[in-house]
């Protein structure tokens, strides 16, 4: 497959009011998911990595409420995000798409000052109530006074991306701050400068990132060119808001969807089982920024096609993400079914009880993973309280179950609740998309990833259940990565530039 360059051009991205043909909007799609996919193996691997610095330099209980600690911050910054980081693509996106870009500067400057009043406000509660929390209430307020610039860093990056540049997210928020994150850390367990800075540190590399994002976003719109004709964009500070207040209250609700669990389990079981599910879980967040990398690189495309009601377009575009993601997230998923107790070996023997929560969590995002980017999808087209109504369902199983089994069960009762939800979070969205949009993500591609991906690592495993030994498993693994290169390569074209 012929090397493709990983940054599309700012200029000749920007200057262009019209809309690509099919396979450059795939090439332009690939281009910047190549980029951030690459990003996205650094920020994967350094947050496994800061995990195992986690568990090794820290005992159980502090490595607990570090992980509480970080789930807060979580929470906290998506409250202040506002649900602006999908309006900050949104808008800019239809508005290149019409061909009027004469009120990017009032979006702007209405979405990132909303981010900062909020992330200030978010910060200073949290601060004042770090006390009620579960967990150590210093790493709570360490992370706190960091909280603003990482919202606001977020909203930055994203609006680079509503005008299709990619760079400044890969470069920034997927190499630049988990690699000094990693780095960081290492040196405190390297040092032993004890266990107090652990927290503050791991945040501190925020603040450069929100600097250099402001510059980026400086620079990209310095290259932007309102061209002399074209349609009115339909932007107004009330639309404006009536598309982003639903979406800040999903995006609250997806991330608690991703977090509160673990503060659940902190709460009602302890800080060493909460300790144990974070851990085995985590291996989730390497498919998710999978999902992420593909998607944030689609999602100005499919705005723009769905702005202009180009649907034949925008279900092109979902096909071939769905596939793209596949293709790259179901090989981990199955390898870590397959070699859970090694990965979680590789944490300590602490962790090795829980096989059954990393079974459970990878099979269930198999499932999740064929739905495709089906929330960004409702997003894209406008349908914010769809979403809304869709997390908050989820939301409200995961509790449900939390409440009912963590008790019971400990973390394994957090990791069914969490299953529960990823799926009502993904079919019941797919069946919207499907009956109200006339969009899925079930073309020849995805079906040939899917087929692949389950033939190449899936089978040669279930092959060889009635055989005992590590050897034969890694030969079998061995030699399913060798047949998904091969084939993969053979068809390249389905793949890549679409199919039905």
């Amino acid at each position: 497959m012929a090397r493709v360059p990983a940054v599309v051009d700012v200029t000749a991205t920007l200057e262009r009011p019209a809309l690509e043909s099919p396979k450059g909007m795939l090439r332009g799609a690939v281009r910047g998911g190549v980029a951030n996919l690459a990003g996205t193996v650094c920020t994967g691997l350094a947050g496994v990595g800061v995990t195992w610095l986690a568990a090794r330099a820290l005992d159980p209980r502090t490595a607990g409420a570090f992980f509480a600690a970080t789930a807060t911050f979580g929470l906290g910054v998506t409250v202040a995000k506002l649900g602006m980081q999908t309006s900050l693509v949104y808008w800019p996106a239809r508005m290149r798409a019409t061909g009027d870009l004469s009120r990017l500067g009032e979006c702007l400057r209405i979405a990132l000052g909303s981010v900062a009043a909020a992330g200030l406000v978010i910060a200073t509660g949290l601060w004042f109530a770090a006390d009620l929390l579960p967990g150590r209430a210093d790493l709570v307020r360490a992370l706190a006074v960091f909280l603003p610039v990482a919202a606001l860093s977020d909203g930055l990056l994203a609006a680079t991306r509503g005008l299709r540049v990619m760079r400044p997210t890969v470069l920034l928020d997927r190499v630049l701050r988990p690699a000094t994150q990693l780095l960081l850390l290492a040196l405190v367990w390297a040092a032993g400068w004890g266990q107090d800075v652990f927290a503050a540190l791991w945040a501190l590399p925020y603040l450069p990132v929100a600097l250099l994002a402001g510059l980026a976003l400086g620079r990209v719109r310095s290259t932007v060119t309102v061209p002399d004709r074209g349609e009115p964009t339909d932007f107004t500070p009330r639309r404006f808001w009536g598309f982003t207040a639903p979406r800040a209250v999903a995006s609250l609700a997806q991330m608690a969807l991703q977090r509160v669990d673990v503060l659940l389990v902190a709460a009602l079981a302890g800080l060493a089982p909460a300790a144990m599910y974070a851990v085995a879980g985590r291996f989730m967040i390497l498919g998710q920024f999978v999902n992420q990398g593909v998607s944030q690189s689609a999602q100005p495309r499919l705005a723009e096609r769905l702005a202009v009601r180009d649907t034949a377009g925008a279900n092109l575009l979902y096909r071939q993400a769905t596939a793209w993601v596949v293709l790259a997230a179901w090989p981990l998923y199955l390898l870590v079914f397959t070699y859970a107790p090694l990965y979680l070996g590789f944490f300590g023997e602490h962790y090795e009880d829980g096989v059954r929560i990393t079974r459970l969590l990878a099979a269930t995002m198999l499932v999740a993973t064929a739905c495709g980017m089906v929330d960004m999808v409702l997003a894209m087209a406008g349908r914010t309280w769809w979403n809304l109504a869709n997390v908050g369902l989820a939301l409200i199983v995961m509790l449900g179950v939390d409440v009912l089994l963590i008790p019971r069960s400990g973390a394994f009762g957090a990791a069914v609740g969490l299953c529960a939800a990823v799926l009502v979070n993904n079919l019941v969205p797919l069946a919207q998309v499907v009956r109200g949009l006339g969009l899925h993500p079930f073309g020849r591609a995805t079906l040939l990833a899917c087929a692949l991906a389950a033939g190449c690592f899936a089978v040669p495993q279930l092959a060889l259940l009635p055989v005992h030994g590590l050897v034969f498993k890694i030969a079998a693994t061995g030699a399913g990565i060798a047949a998904y290169g091969y084939a993969v390569m053979r068809f390249k074209t389905v793949l890549m530039q679409g199919g039905r």
